[in-house]
């Protein structure tokens, strides 16, 4: 036993959030807070979470878990859970490193050798998809995402439909399964039109056709389609993914691992799911901490179907020559072949994190904010 000695985040770019926790002998786990769009945020809320978990004991991850969620009385939400899931991933990094094995033995072990992912296509304005999609093949991907639409009035014409069902078919040419993230930008009226219109053309999923807030819209929704339905990234606990299981809404759930909670509370949503016949492909478009901790659920959890990874995504190659394996030191973890990418045998998450570049991009990195779409006549809308 060793208890927490220290307790450091790192802002870097191009929009991640890294936690390293050090115990008193010296050892050491990485983990990630990243809240697209909100590291202020979680980074005052680590502060405060540093002060409960410096001098508790490393290894006793549910108990310090459990200590951070019901003793500050208010909990839940995506800064909290944030910044809750760095510290856990780092805790199950460090506590798996100490023991010389992955994280994935602490579970009960692999149930497969490697593990199914996808990458993005096209930005938050899709476009130039036969080229992208062209280029995703060529790296080994049999699948892809991409956003369906542009931003979306709450009623708009029926043709800014079409272009989405043009992309779908475009893809699936090339021979690649396609998903389809609708990123919560459709209302009802939109929603339910471009469900059924892709619905012949048959995308892998449609993800956040609406905004997790519409519950009893998803549930309508869910019995308008055959094709499956993917949601949770802006759902952060058991008790948020409660009902949608309950309601037959959902076919996949998306829960991310560096916004609910870390691994010790996705552990627990993903045999929830498993229950209910739905399935887990962990959202992660995010830094190559995360990306580990989901390859690590992935391993060990029977109703995994697909990983979600962010090589290339649009909003690193935004922020120049930074992308997933930068931080790395064995960048070849997280090689693509025939659509996988082999499991991480390696101690602890299976990564090796270059913390001098870490330290240094840190130094001058700013916070990441979101797009913001407004509409012809000035309203707000969705993004």
């Amino acid at each position: 036993m060793a208890k927490i000695k220290s307790f450091d985040h790192f802002r870097v770019k191009p929009r991640w959030l890294f936690v390293k926790i050090t115990d008193e002998l010296g050892r050491f786990g990485w983990g990630e807070a990243t809240l697209e769009g909100h590291s202020l945020a979680v980074e005052g809320t680590l502060d405060e979470v540093k002060s409960i978990a410096v001098g508790m004991e490393a290894e006793e991850i549910e108990l310090l878990w459990q200590k951070i969620w019901r003793h500050g009385f208010y909990r839940g939400g995506p800064v909290f859970m944030s910044a809750l899931a760095g510290v856990d991933i780092a805790l199950w990094d460090l506590q798996a490193k100490k023991l010389g094995v992955p994280i994935y033995q602490l579970l009960g072990g692999r149930v497969r050798h490697k593990v199914k992912v996808y990458c993005w296509i096209g930005g938050d304005r899709p476009s130039d998809i036969a080229t992208a999609a062209q280029a995703r093949a060529a790296q080994g991907l049999r699948c892809v995402k991409m956003n369906a639409t542009e931003d979306v009035d709450w009623l708009d014409s029926p043709s800014m439909l079409d272009s989405c069902v043009e992309r779908l078919n475009t893809v699936k040419s090339l021979g690649l399964d396609a998903a389809l993230d609708f990123h919560g930008r459709l209302h009802r009226p939109m929603a339910k039109q471009l469900a059924k219109a892709l619905e012949a053309h048959r995308p892998l999923f449609i993800e956040e056709p609406m905004l997790m807030e519409h519950a009893e819209g998803l549930k309508q929704l869910a019995g308008l389609t055959s094709t499956p339905i993917a949601f949770g990234e802006r759902l952060y606990s058991r008790w948020d993914v409660k009902r949608y299981l309950e309601d037959n809404s959902v076919d996949i759930l998306q829960p991310d691992l560096s916004h609910a909670g870390g691994i010790s509370e996705v552990r627990k949503i993903a045999s929830m799911a498993e229950a209910y016949d739905v399935a887990i492909a962990p959202h992660c478009p995010i830094g190559p901490i995360a990306l580990a901790a989901c390859m690590q659920i992935a391993l060990c959890t029977p109703n995994f179907v697909i990983q979600e990874m962010s090589l290339g995504i649009h909003y690193n190659t935004a922020a120049g020559n930074i992308d997933i394996t930068s931080y790395l030191k064995d960048k070849s973890v997280f090689d693509i072949e025939g659509g996988y990418v082999k499991a991480l045998e390696g101690p602890g998450l299976g990564i090796e994190i270059d913390e001098e570049m870490i330290r240094k991009v840190a130094q001058d990195t700013q916070p990441w904010q979101c797009e913001q779409f407004v509409g012809e006549d000035g309203m707000i809308r969705e993004w």
